[in-house]
């Protein structure tokens, strides 16, 4: 007689207690300074916008829409509990604050210094980074996946995941 074993709910089935005892402890530990990070954030994003309804006519530059760097479509994803795609949001927001920032810098230096650099400057690109397929199927794992994606980066995993492992 083989036993069942019980089958696993679907990160997005689980209730507020599930997700509170699959916390890590060092996630607690840092989350205040990860979200403490907003200030500054939403002070980066009023300033860089301020700076460039100012000053950008003042030159005749084109100004940068801020909308074009939103990108919040991780809350369309099933297999995220609600808590991930709150994390999903703020981790959004912050790459489109810095986009953009990025972006009317770039627009600023091509107006009053457009000339290259004598050595490219290193830039560690974000892609280089695993990332988890934005389309999953069907009773996914994302913990699973999400862990081992983060033994990968650190280098705590000899053998890189397959993509849908």
């Amino acid at each position: 007689m083989t036993a069942q074993v019980p089958q696993q709910a679907p990160n997005n089935a689980l209730g507020l207690w599930a997700l509170i005892l699959r916390l890590r402890p060092v996630n607690i530990i840092t989350g205040p300074l990860i979200y403490g990070m907003v200030v500054p954030l939403v002070f980066l994003d009023l300033s860089v916008w301020i700076y460039q309804y100012v000053c950008f006519p003042i030159y005749k530059i084109p100004r940068i829409v801020r909308t074009q760097f939103n990108a919040f479509d991780r809350q369309e994803l099933r297999y995220l509990d609600w808590v991930s795609k709150a994390h999903c949001s703020y981790c959004a927001y912050a790459m489109g604050v810095a986009a953009f920032a990025s972006a009317v810098i770039q627009a600023t230096e091509a107006y009053f210094c457009p000339i290259k650099h004598q050595h490219k400057q290193q830039v560690v690109i974000a892609s280089a980074v695993p990332y988890v397929e934005f389309e999953e199927p069907e009773g996914f794992d994302f913990d699973a996946k999400l862990e081992a994606l983060r033994q990968l980066q650190t280098g705590e995993h000899a053998n890189p995941p397959s993509a849908h492992s």
